[in-house]
């Protein structure tokens, strides 16, 4: 260092900088990953809802059961695959433990409507109270 930039330095005092770029690049990254992965950890089964307009669902802290029926007709408990017998016997299992245990259907717009209206049909057989139909809003 020459004598000027000492003599400078002792006169104005040190200067404390903080780089700030890569913590703004790592914010971006976050921001990315949370912004790619978010709407994958929602539901995993890829259906194609159908448009409708609803009513807001409620939120409160009652257990959801999600049962997903994708454009091959196959039946899904959360991300589990299932059958129509042990949908049954899962249902009936859910509302012994809860009675007051949500459950939501999944349909995909392009499977049959027999298939879907079996599960609603399941459904009310194990006595669910609370019976919901997913669908996006238009």
């Amino acid at each position: 260092m020459s004598m000027r930039r000492r003599a400078r330095a002792r006169r104005e005092g040190s200067k404390a900088e903080i780089n700030m770029n890569s913590l703004i690049d790592l914010t971006f990254i976050l921001l990315v990953v949370f912004i790619v992965t978010l709407p994958t950890l929602e539901q995993s089964i890829h259906v194609i809802l159908p448009v409708g307009k609803t009513n807001k669902a409620q939120d409160d802290k009652k257990k959801v059961l999600s049962i997903t029926v994708d454009s091959q007709g196959k039946l899904f408990v959360g991300e589990t695959p299932t059958t129509m017998e042990d949908l049954k016997g899962r249902l009936s299992k859910a509302v012994a433990d809860d009675p007051e245990v949500n459950v939501l259907v999944r349909g995909d717009v392009r499977v049959e409507y027999g298939n879907v209206y079996e599960v609603v049909k399941i459904a009310k057989d194990a006595n669910v109270r609370h019976l919901g139909l997913v669908s996006k809003e238009n």
